[in-house]
């Protein structure tokens, strides 16, 4: 059975469980409960902070589990990253009061900077050539400033609402932040067999988010040319219809890619067409 660590609360939590259900894997839930065990597949979880998961995957308590890269890279253990997994996206920003003139990273050099995230911070810092005072503070980063505590602030960063209601503006980005799934680089032959099959159903799901299923009604003569508008997987179904003349064009295209030609779909005969979700994709 493999052991995988997900956050116990949180919107990485609410992520990663849909993640796990739209995997086809059932699972029972209850208040308060640290784990919990598939009933089809062999897997159980474990519900943790996410700050402690890289330590339970890297000493091998957990075999695998879902954080953001962010924490990740702070804590800098000894893990795999097996997959990206494309939600939890967010930024680790530099930002500074409203009222600071702002013209580069050189306005830093030997100020004050509170983060929760210290040997990011300090990395890129490093990396610029920025000499400056970090002071590590866990919870309410935001307030550092506007109690003297820090002249800048490096903090997670989603819309930026946060930073504008204590009247900070964000100036840099540092680190670019989503949800991976890690694994223990020692892992046991058959727990990285069931880890191989768990990534499998991932990447149909993955798959499914950016695909559409697509029907059409088109004149038989106007086939050939809207075939050719399909930027299609392989070649489009055709079926024909009871009435005479017409057929219907199934097909699997990119959801940004139909958008850009459903115009010239229409203006070469194709009707009544239906955009269908895709639960999951095998290629």
């Amino acid at each position: 059975m493999l052991r995988l660590a997900i956050q116990k609360s949180g919107r990485l939590n609410e992520d990663s469980l849909k993640l796990i259900k739209e995997c086809g894997i059932s699972f029972t839930q209850s208040d308060g409960k640290l784990k919990s065990e598939a009933c089809n597949f062999p897997i159980e979880l474990l519900y943790l902070r996410d700050d402690d998961i890289p330590q339970y995957v890297a000493d091998g308590t957990a075999d695998a589990g879902i954080v953001g890269e962010n924490v990740l890279v702070e804590k800098d253990k000894p893990v795999f990253i097996a997959d990206r997994l494309g939600f939890a996206k967010c930024r680790l920003s530099l930002a500074v009061p409203k009222e600071f003139e702002y013209k580069g990273l050189h306005n830093l050099q030997n100020l004050k900077i509170a983060t929760s995230y210290p040997k990011i911070l300090g990395d890129y810092l490093a990396k610029n050539g920025i000499k400056a005072q970090i002071h590590q503070i866990s919870g309410s980063v935001e307030i550092a400033p506007s109690i003297g505590l820090a002249n800048a602030i490096c903090d997670i960063v989603s819309s930026g609402s946060t930073l504008l209601s204590n009247g900070l503006k964000e100036v840099e980005t540092v680190f670019h932040s989503e949800a991976v799934l890690i694994r223990n680089p020692s892992l046991a032959e058959n727990k990285l067999h069931i880890l191989e099959q768990l990534l499998f159903r991932i990447g149909a799901v993955k798959k499914a988010q950016n695909y559409k299923y697509i029907l059409m009604n088109v004149p038989n003569e106007a086939i050939e040319r809207v075939s050719r508008i399909l930027p299609v997987l392989k070649s489009p179904t055709i079926m024909p219809l009871a009435l005479e003349g017409w057929s219907s064009l199934h097909t699997v295209i990119k959801e940004d890619e139909f958008w850009e030609i459903i115009e010239e779909l229409r203006r070469a005969g194709a009707e009544g067409i239906l955009v269908l979700a895709i639960e999951k994709m095998i290629v």
